[in-house]
């Protein structure tokens, strides 16, 4: 099990390495550069002796600066903001944007979940088609509508939530619950099918004819197994909802790494591209490195596999 561990984190660095190597490319391949936006009418003489300071005229220089500074954790100045660094702004909305990706992970399991499993014992009945829509309607729903209707809702006419911004706990729910919705809908499809798969299954025959109830069938013995597809998709949800959604950080202004990474796309300022798709890169592996491991826990067949 260890030995699994040690080869999945060095191929994780691995992976990371080519994500960053792959991102360069598609960066310098793009033309223009962030010194040359209309609003910052700059002197050509202020702008070459920028790209002389961070080797913006040596791609490969930059390429390798940029690899030693992220060794020691230091990515450079952020040219989209003025007197911000890379560093600044990840430490400032990074730590937003996984609090709202857990509380929404958390959200979707805890609903997903018992959705799937009654929809799964409920099978062909209302209850199995009304989770059916609902799934559905949260697969297909786009984020800013749901996000813009429960603002309207609960901000506007209610009053019991802030409209936008972010500041204290109250902020938390409604861009969380939005962003959780298609997690929601995904979790509760898979679960469904897994357990459809599992209630099938000789094991589950056998401990109903030994006298096992139903209800401690489906939750401690059926469950487990069917929980395993689940627990695969959560590594990269886990991953995609803590790197923050664009959408959701829009529409209730919340300032987390999302809004960034699409403004240092807008403005081309590639150290700030670079550092968000290397914490993106890095939660991916982490988040599938700890589902590996969690995997090896609930099933020790796996362990012995591998």
């Amino acid at each position: 099990m260890i030995a699994h561990i040690v080869r999945r984190l060095l191929l994780g660095i691995l992976t990371i390495a080519c994500v960053y190597t792959l991102t360069f490319v598609m960066v310098i391949s793009i033309p223009g550069n962030p010194f040359q936006q209309s609003e910052r009418n700059m002197p050509p003489e202020a702008e070459q002796a920028l790209r002389v300071r961070y080797s913006m005229d040596n791609n490969w220089l930059y390429f390798w600066e940029f690899i030693d500074g992220a060794v020691h954790l230091d990515f450079g100045p952020a040219f989209t903001y003025n007197d911000w660094t890379c560093n600044q702004i990840i430490a400032d909305s990074l730590p937003v944007s996984v609090l709202i990706g857990l509380m929404a992970i958390v959200l979707a399991v805890l609903v997903g979940v018992p959705l799937g499993v009654i929809s799964a014992v409920r099978r062909g009945g209302w209850v199995d088609m009304t989770v059916s829509a609902l799934v559905l309607a949260g697969i297909s729903v786009p984020t800013f509508v749901a996000g813009t209707f429960l603002l309207i809702v609960f901000a506007v006419y209610l009053k019991i939530a802030p409209v936008g911004g972010w500041g204290t706990l109250a902020h938390l729910p409604l861009p969380a619950i939005t962003l959780s919705l298609p997690f929601i809908a995904y979790i509760a499809r898979l679960t469904r099918m897994g357990m459809l798969d599992v209630l099938s299954s000789d094991f589950i025959r056998t401990a109903l004819a030994k006298g096992v109830s139903p209800r401690n069938v489906v939750w401690n013995h059926a469950l487990k197994v069917a929980f395993l597809p689940v627990l695969s998709f959560l590594g990269p949800a886990t991953a995609q909802a803590m790197t923050g959604s664009f959408v959701v950080e829009k529409v209730f202004g919340v300032p987390g790494i999302g809004q960034h990474f699409v403004n240092a796309a807008l403005n081309l300022d590639a150290g700030l591209i670079m550092s968000t798709v290397l914490v993106f890169a890095t939660l991916l592996v982490f988040m599938n490195l700890l589902i590996d491991v969690l995997y090896m826990w609930i099933d020790p067949r796996i362990a012995e596999a591998v």
